[in-house]
């Protein structure tokens, strides 16, 4: 199968709250993603709420609960109580749970699998309690062994953090070098029983070879440059244009 594209909102909201103005709509683009072919729609509630608000949060579940049932909700964040007790408000279908301190402008690292072991162990174990699926970010590096730790804290899958990828857009030995890495991490998690997603400054032109390398990707989580796309081919366009470069046939 190939992998599904969620649309990552927060470079929308993050338009949106430029101004103390309604528009542009997150809730109106995610209904547009998700009729052009979206599987989902992913937030990144932040406490500063600099982008995704956490009044978005309600609505962005009720569009996907009345007008997508098939469609999922993707919640990420450092796992502090207030992201878990809007977890709990909200029931997304999906949890990735990454390791940002606060202050960090973007999710730009992995977690620590052996330091973060107990955190992660306890707070995976509250997520699964609620009949949530879990995602843990995770670094490039075939690292078996943080890897099973990932494993038996309870987590069903991994996000590979692909930022160092979408940095070498204009290197292809280096592009082909970290996609070599990226597609071992995923052998050595789908050997070991976890699934896989993907996601940080993925385009339509870097989609391909990643998804060619795994081709067992369950799930790509995309927004800054689908966002960017967007303001030249408009999201439904754009929506299609990734859709396809993760081998969809739209």
């Amino acid at each position: 199968m190939p992998a599904k594209l969620s649309v990552n909102l927060n470079a929308i909201a993050m338009l949106r709250n430029r101004r103390d103005l309604p528009w542009p709509s997150v809730t109106g683009l995610g209904r547009i993603a998700l009729e052009a072919g979206a599987s989902g729609l992913t937030v990144h509630p932040r406490p500063d709420q600099r982008h995704i608000r956490f009044s978005d949060l309600a609505p962005i579940r009720t569009l996907i609960d009345t007008e997508f049932p098939g469609a999922e909700f993707n919640m990420e964040g450092f796992p502090e109580e207030g992201f878990m007790r809007l977890v709990e408000e909200h029931r997304p279908e999906q949890v990735t749970l990454v390791p940002d301190d606060p202050s960090q402008a973007t999710s730009d690292h992995g977690w620590d699998f052996r330091r973060s072991h107990d955190l992660l162990a306890t707070i995976v174990g509250r997520l699964k309690a609620m009949g949530l699926r879990v995602s843990l970010f995770a670094d490039g590096e075939p690292d078996r062994e943080a890897l099973k730790i990932a494993r038996d804290v309870g987590a069903d899958r991994i996000e590979l953090y692909t930022g160092p990828y979408g940095g070498c857009h204009d290197d292809p030995a280096e592009a082909a070098r970290i996609v070599a890495l990226l597609g071992e991490t995923a052998d050595i998690a789908f050997d070991i029983g976890l699934d896989v997603n993907a996601g940080h400054d993925l385009t339509v032109a870097n989609l391909p070879a990643l998804v060619s390398r795994i081709p067992r990707l369950a799930e790509v989580s995309i927004g800054h440059g689908l966002t960017a796309d967007a303001l030249e081919y408009g999201m439904a366009e754009t929506v299609r244009r990734f859709c396809r470069a993760c081998g969809q046939d739209l």
